[in-house]
Order: C-alpha cells, then sequence, then structure tokens
C-alpha cells in the first residue's frame, strides 16, 4: 500500500534526524516535491502521492540526508520578504545580514537617490534589495567569483532591477573606486575564523563556498583590507554598513577608531541574540 502524506513526513522527519530542522526539511522538500504549499500538506495529509512524486521526494530527501542545505537543493532562499536563487556558488542568505537593509531603511529616505557599493554581492540579496527598497538608487555590486555574479544578475532581473545595478568582477580588497562616489557602501564579507570554521556543521564546511566565508587566523583579514578602500570611495556624510563575526564587534571597532580617522559614529548593532552583527559608521 502506497504511504500518504502523514506518513512520508513522518518517516521523512526520522530519516533526517541527523540534519538541521528535520521536521522543516521534511516538509519543505515534500511540499516543493508536490508543488504545493505546507499548509497544503497538512489539509491533504491523507493523499496518496503518484509514482512520480515519490520518486522525487526520494531524490530530495536523499540529498538533504548527507547535509546538502535545504536552499540549494531547492535553489532559492528567502530573503527580507525576497525570494533569491542561490547556487553553491554563493552564500544561503541569513536572517542577520538583514540588519543591514533595517539600518539602511533607518538612515535613508524611500525617495534618496543615492549612489552605493556592495562589497562581495554574493547572490546580490543586498544589492537588489536595496533598488527594490529604493526605487531612485543605483549601485554597483563587486565580487571574486564569475558564477556568484551569475546568480547575482538573474536576482537582479528577477525582481526588475538590473538597469540599476553594476557588476563587477574583482577583488574588493584591491579594487580602487573613485573617490567619495558613493553615499553608502554595504558588505557581507568573510569574517569566519579558521578555527571556526574547521568547527563547523558539514551543512557549511561541505557545502557553502569556503572563500566567501573564511577570513584568517582572526576572522578580519578581509576587512582589514577593505576599510581604507571603504573610507576613500565613501563621500563626506556617507555611510558603511557590514556584517562581521559573533564576537568581533569590540576589534573591529578599536581597528576603525585608531586607524580611520574619517569614521565617524561608529557602532555596533546586536542580532536578535544580542550577538555583535553589524557594524556602521559614518564618514566625516
Amino acid at each position: 500500500m502506497s504511504p500518504v502524506i502523514f506518513d512520508i513526513l513522518s518517516a521523512g522527519e526520522a530519516r533526517l534526524a541527523g540534519v538541521d530542522s528535520p521536521r522543516l526539511s521534511a516538509e519543505l522538500l515534500v511540499a516543493h516535491a508536490l508543488d504545493c504549499s505546507r499548509m497544503d500538506l497538512t489539509l491533504n495529509r491523507n493523499r496518496v502521492p503518484t509514482d512520480a512524486e515519490l520518486v522525487e521526494i526520494e531524490s530530495l530527501l536523499a540529498r538533504r540526508e548527507v547535509g546538502e542545505p535545504v536552499a540549494y537543493i531547492l535553489g532559492e532562499k528567502e530573503f527580507y520578504g525576497l525570494d533569491f536563487r542561490v547556487t553553491p556558488d554563493t552564500l544561503i542568505p541569513r536572517p542577520e545580514t538583514e540588519h543591514i537593509i533595517e539600518e539602511a531603511e533607518s538612515i535613508f529616505p524611500k525617495g534618496s537617490v543615492l549612489h552605493f557599493a556592495d562589497l562581495g554581492t554574493g547572490s546580490g540579496i543586498l544589492a537588489v534589495t536595496l533598488c527594490v527598497l529604493f526605487p531612485g538608487a543605483t549601485g554597483v555590486a563587486v565580487d571574486i567569483s564569475p558564477a556568484a555574479l551569475e546568480v547575482a544578475k538573474s536576482n537582479a532581473q528577477r525582481h526588475g532591477v538590473s538597469g540599476r545595478i553594476e557588476f563587477q568582477h574583482s577583488d574588493f580588497t584591491e579594487q580602487k573606486f573613485d573617490p567619495e562616489s558613493f553615499e553608502l557602501v554595504v558588505s557581507n564579507p568573510p569574517y569566519v575564523t579558521e578555527g571556526e570554521f574547521a568547527d563547523a556543521s558539514r551543512e557549511v564546511t561541505g557545502f557553502e563556498p569556503t572563500g566567501a566565508l573564511v577570513s584568517g587566523v582572526d576572522g578580519l583579514t578581509h576587512i582589514r583590507a577593505m576599510l581604507p578602500r571603504i573610507e576613500d570611495m565613501l563621500a563626506p556624510g556617507g555611510y558603511l554598513f557590514m556584517e562581521i563575526g559573533c564576537g568581533q564587534g569590540e576589534a573591529v571597532q578599536k581597528i576603525m577608531c585608531a586607524e580611520f580617522s574619517r569614521f565617524g559614529d561608529v557602532r555596533v548593532v546586536r542580532d536578535l541574540a544580542g550577538l555583535d552583527r553589524v557594524v556602521c559608521a559614518r564618514k566625516l
């Protein structure tokens, strides 16, 4: 007798006990295979999937069972209410990064005509979201990975803002920009320490791009290299919003205040768990 949806979800949750969020993973994958919502799974819990659907469910669960993140399996992830395409060439968007967008919304009025740079754009979540939220915004999105840039371009097209973002293939720690040409710089740079990466789960170490995560022994190699560029490229009165590691706030503040005299109002925004998450500064 073929299993019903309720039984498939129960078996899937048990099968995925070794990965993060096994029940949620099972529901998302089964809903994807059946082309329905998670609510539909509950409403139709006694439905018997077709043989083709069962094959698809098995394939998706097998990928998740070995640790492949759900976002890569489904090929997309939500960020700030928008759906974004993601691939193993890009980091998976995380809720903590949304604090950067929240800071931008708290500083700039919706009608602002601003020019921004997104350093290490990855899948383009920051650049695209800024352009969606600020119709008068234009930006430059930089990444060292050509494959990541292709994903970012597809997300810009998906949300109708590709005409307002210039994508550049470059190492943002070395690239020179026109002085004082940006009102805003945002970045989610690599900041994971080598030790943290060694202790991370297989879902991170085995699937997400290492180069977008790890930044030397103390996690600050990229940040140290990019700050001189940012200080130069920001217009007077411009802002920097940059994601940092959960224990890096004090160290980054010290670097910025001691070595970069034109950064003022340096502060650290904490996430919902009370951990350091975004460093904010204004160019004097």
